[in-house]
Parts: structure tokens; sequence; C-alpha cells
């Protein structure tokens, strides 16, 4: 097909050369005969982002998926922001068109809530819940801030930096309208005594930093440290390449259940493609393209 006649859809972020999201969309566009290509669109400052944005407004573009590290900045630039985005996850994942009289407007949703909801069902985490501990603070960890309070479960957030994780807790906040009912539950990711603190008292701990990705040996957290966790805790680590990364393996060794993140990558990915071509997505033949069979 000559490429005039293709639409176009993207991943935006830095890096994205390991994304399995060409592969998984592809995959799904070719199933139905749809006339799209899914492209990797490298965008590495603040200033790439907001020309990538605005370039979704041309003729042949379908939508976008945004991911690390621009899930939080791309807000400002969007037209519009649905439920998704503005009360529980504070960050936009997907982007679709909309096309009115006075031109293209460019709305942003998030699909990494109800995926990660998902997966954390499936893996029976919510029934005897209390805790979550969510390590990061971009726009992974508040989609997961925002999922635990909706699901009743106290969040606790470390990051790299204190301060870092305290803004995420005051960002959960602001879209609650409320105030701020966990002020001290943040904390540095250093911090190790109160990390261990944090794993005693935790059902349900979820990586939600980029450490591991293409390194199955790196972790966000000293491993020795699992052994803190509840006997009953699931690990869910969003890193999905490699499928396996450190943290899981080390989790699964110690006796608990853990998964890493290809499978919230797949629901994730079945939301945007019915969000851009407002068909059912072809689920198994994406989860074959994740070859998650």
């Amino acid at each position: 097909m000559p490429d005039s006649l293709l639409q176009r859809v993207g991943l935006i972020g830095r890096p994205i050369a390991h994304s399995r999201s060409p592969a998984m969309h592809q995959a799904a566009f070719d199933a139905l005969g749809l006339p799209v290509r899914y492209e990797l669109w490298e965008t590495p400052d603040v200033a790439a982002l907001a020309r990538r944005i605005s370039a979704l407004r041309q003729l042949g573009i379908l939508g976008a998926n945004i991911t690390i590290p621009w899930k939080e900045a791309a807000l400002a630039l969007l037209d519009d922001l649905d439920e998704s985005v503005r009360r529980l996850a504070g960050a936009v994942n997907t982007v679709t068109r909309e096309e009115t009289a006075q031109g293209v407007r460019l709305i942003g949703h998030n699909t990494d809530a109800p995926a990660f909801d998902r997966v954390l069902d499936e893996m029976d985490a919510w029934a005897s819940s209390r805790r979550m501990l969510i390590l990061g603070a971009g726009g992974a960890a508040q989609a997961a801030l925002g999922v635990a309070v909706a699901r009743g479960v106290e969040p606790w957030i470390a990051a790299r930096r204190v301060e870092s994780a305290q803004e995420a807790l005051a960002r959960l906040a602001g879209r609650l309208a409320g105030p701020l009912r966990w002020p001290d539950h943040a904390f540095a990711l250093d911090d190790l005594p109160a990390l261990a603190a944090a794993l005693r008292e935790s059902q349900i701990l979820v990586n939600a930093t980029p450490t591991g990705t293409g390194d199955p040996l790196a972790s966000p957290l000293p491993l020795d440290l699992l052994v803190a966790l509840p006997a009953d805790a699931v690990v869910l680590d969003l890193v999905y390449a490699p499928p396996e990364t450190g943290l899981v393996r080390a989790a699964r060794a110690a006796g608990l259940r853990a998964m890493g993140g290809r499978t919230m990558l797949l629901y994730q990915g079945t939301l945007a493609f019915t969000l851009w071509t407002d068909q059912p997505a072809p689920l198994e033949v994406m989860r074959r393209a994740l070859a998650l069979e």
C-alpha cells in the first residue's frame, strides 16, 4: 500500500528503541486489515516533545502513545484530558484526535491505570491488601497511586529523592481535591530502614521506576530486603524488557507471587487500540506478538 494512504501512530518517549509496542500494535492493525503504521518517535527533550505533540494535528496521524519521561509533561500540551487522567492517573499515556469545525483537538487518556488494576486483580492482590509500596514517582507511579486509592489501599511511595516522592503524593491529593492524607508515606529509596519498615507493612510492591530495563541484574532496591514482605504479598514490576527482571526473579525465589510488566503492556495496549480505532482489539494477536503465550 502506498505510504500516502497509510495512517501513522507512534510512541513518544526517551529511550524507546527497546519498546515492544510497535510489534504488538502493528500485529493488531495488520490482523484487522487497517492501513496504519506504528512508529517509534524518539523525543529527546521538552522542545522536541512540544513539536511532536503539535505534529499530531497533521493529516494522516491516528494518535500516539506517550511513555517515560513525558507522561506528565505532555499534559499541558493537550486540548483536553479524560477522567482517567484528571481524577485517577494524573498522567497521560495515550493521545487521540478529535476533528471539529474549529480544527483538530488532542485528547489525553491513561490506559495504564485500568491495565494496572486488571493485572493486580488477576494476581488476586486486592482481596486482602491494605497497603501498597510504590517505587518511583513518575507517570506510572501516579497511575498506581490513583488505582491504590480507588481500591481503598493505603499508598506508600519511595523515590530517588524524598522530595519527588512527597510531590507525587501532593499531586495525588490535588486530584482527589482533598487534604494530603499520608504526608509521612514518602521517603527516599536509599533510606533502607524506612524501606524495610514499609515492606513489612505492604501486601503489594510495585516497581514503577525504569530500573531493570535492559539489565536483568539491576534492581530498584536491595533484593535481600524482599524477605521483609509478608508471605502473601505480590510483586509487580512494570519493566517488561527483559520479561523476567532481577526483582521478579528474586521475588519468586523468595516464594512470592511476582509478575513483570509485559501483561500490563498488553492490557494498556488493547485499550489504546480501541481508543484510536473504535474497534475491539485483537487480544490474542497482540498477546502472541508480545510472546506471552
